[in-house]
């Protein structure tokens, strides 16, 4: 993940979506399981007639097991030579060769001291849910959660603001070791659709392990009346995971965009994404 580049390779972003129905996520894991990035090198290989060797993808942000993408980033840093030979058809012919729930949309060289990972200064997710006594749409199933009790657009709208800023997102996150909890959350805001359909639009620097889905599942808490609007609120500043706080099934989560800085600001922004952070006022020890 170095934002330098080994002389005689370019890297390359590369913007893609898929449909995360069938994947076990976007990385590569042990066991054979079907993911995004297996799938993706293992065309990359295919079609750059690479045979024994694999040029490793680095994304924006990895997604669970069922959550799709529409905006999703990735580099690849690739020989020079090969990169020269394929260039040009390269983008036709993955098309010819992934699975039709994948799709790569564009390939271009990346600007000096780009990382799809650590160069993002945000990423923005969309979670779409119903309430219509009916259920969800089929042709949208596979993309809308349905919630069985109506919903009070409104009072998820006032919980989220309470939300809103850079915060310890423990009460939120899986916690993995080593990992901090802390992101600035910029945006979290709900509207329903002429269709009935809400769709949340969140937007963070960075999230953590289910951060996401567990900020909608006590949103619909607070939207069927179960809690007030406050209550969000306050498990944040609790710290600690509440029973109550479900996390919502992964379907109706979609990568939306991810930002990144102008090109001359790329170096600066990888090195302040890995630091560790802290909240101001916070002691080290």
């Amino acid at each position: 993940m170095s934002d330098e580049v080994q002389p005689g390779f370019v890297r390359v972003r590369m913007d893609l979506s898929y449909d995360g129905a069938e994947f076990s996520g976007w990385a590569k894991q042990a066991g054979g399981r079907r993911t995004v990035q297996g799938e993706i090198e293992d065309a990359l290989r295919t079609v750059t007639r690479s045979k024994d060797t694999t040029y490793e993808l680095t994304v924006a942000g990895r997604t669970d097991a069922g959550v799709h993408a529409r905006g999703q980033v990735t580099h690849v840093d690739l020989p020079e030579e090969l990169w020269a030979e394929h260039r040009e058809k390269l983008l036709k012919r993955l098309a010819g060769r992934l699975p039709k729930d994948v799709r790569v949309w564009s390939l271009t060289e990346a600007p000096a001291g780009f990382n799809a990972r650590f160069s993002a200064i945000w990423r923005r997710y969309a979670y779409r849910v119903t309430d219509s006594p009916g259920g969800v749409d089929p042709l949208l199933r596979g993309h809308v959660l349905w919630h069985d009790w109506p919903l009070d657009v409104d009072a998820m709208n006032e919980a989220a603001e309470r939300l809103l800023g850079e915060y310890d997102f423990a009460a939120y996150c899986k916690r993995r070791e080593g990992a901090t909890t802390i992101r600035t959350l910029q945006q979290l805001s709900l509207q329903r659709g002429a269709d009935g359909i809400i769709t949340a639009t969140v937007r963070a620097d960075a999230f953590c392990h289910n951060m996401v889905r567990s900020l909608i599942g006590a949103l619909l808490f607070v939207g069927d009346g179960h809690r007030g609007p406050d209550w969000p609120g306050k498990v944040l500043a609790a710290g600690v995971r509440d029973s109550a706080v479900h996390v919502v099934r992964p379907h109706g989560l979609t990568l939306e965009e991810v930002g990144y800085p102008a090109d001359h600001l790329l170096v600066a922004r990888n090195k302040e994404a890995r630091n560790k952070r802290s909240l101001p006022g916070a002691g080290c020890c």
